[in-house]
């Protein structure tokens, strides 16, 4: 069947954490240093935060995330200190990998829908609007938001209903085969797309690919 219609992931296939770590965001460190310069980051106070998404049963809280963080550091979460963390950042926390806009525009211009399906906080579609991207999709479907996260199937049908079009005139893209297999076997077209290689492996992959995918999913290395 042809695909009329695309729902990407977002982080590790449309866009990456801006200095190479997702959380805490880049200016974490800053932040703490303004109200407590005797603290160093640990491991350990990392390793605490990842715990918290990890244990969430939906989108973890943000603010419950610093706090994992404060807590292993032994620093106390000052109201102050923590809406300095929620507020936005300086610059953006993400930076969309260059070979997005072209494909974008190009599918487009071929007539192929789009939505985001990410497990993602609520201010993900600002990055989108920041970088003049938003205009792509026609629905973005966000765990925080919907509250499920993938491989939950209400994620996938969101974003498949939002376009109005069945599972199988889709291409669901992630860069996680695990939350693409279940995609797949909901009845829509899935590849794992992995940002290791070249920088225009979106744009190959949806030029070259999105008319003629099998249906039990394709890894491009």
């Amino acid at each position: 069947m042809g695909v009329r219609g695309v729902l990407f992931d977002s982080g590790g296939v449309l866009m990456g954490p801006r200095g190479g770590r997702w959380n805490p965001r880049y200016d974490f460190e800053e932040i703490l240093a303004r109200h407590d310069s005797t603290v160093s980051v640990t491991a350990e106070a990392l390793a605490a935060g990842q715990r918290v998404l990890d244990e969430a049963t939906g989108t973890a809280d943000r603010a419950d995330y610093h706090r994992a963080i404060l807590a292993e550091l032994g620093v106390r979460p000052a109201p102050e200190l923590l809406a300095e963390l929620e507020a936005p950042a300086a610059l953006p926390p993400v930076e969309f990998y260059p070979d997005v806009r072209p494909t974008l525009e190009l599918l487009r211009a071929r007539g192929i829908a789009m939505a985001v399906v990410s497990d993602a906080w609520p201010d993900l579609v600002d990055h989108y609007r920041a970088a003049g991207l938003a205009g792509f999709f026609t629905t973005f479907v966000i765990s925080a938001v919907l509250g499920c996260t993938k491989p939950d199937p209400r994620m996938y049908a969101a974003g498949s209903d939002g376009l109005g079009l069945t599972p199988g005139e889709c291409l669901f893209v992630d860069d996680d085969p695990a939350l693409v297999q279940p995609a797949v076997e909901l009845g829509y077209q899935g590849v794992v797309l992995s940002r290791d290689g070249t920088a225009d492996q979106l744009s190959f992959l949806l030029t070259h690919l999105w008319s003629a995918l099998p249906g039990d999913g394709r890894s491009v290395p």
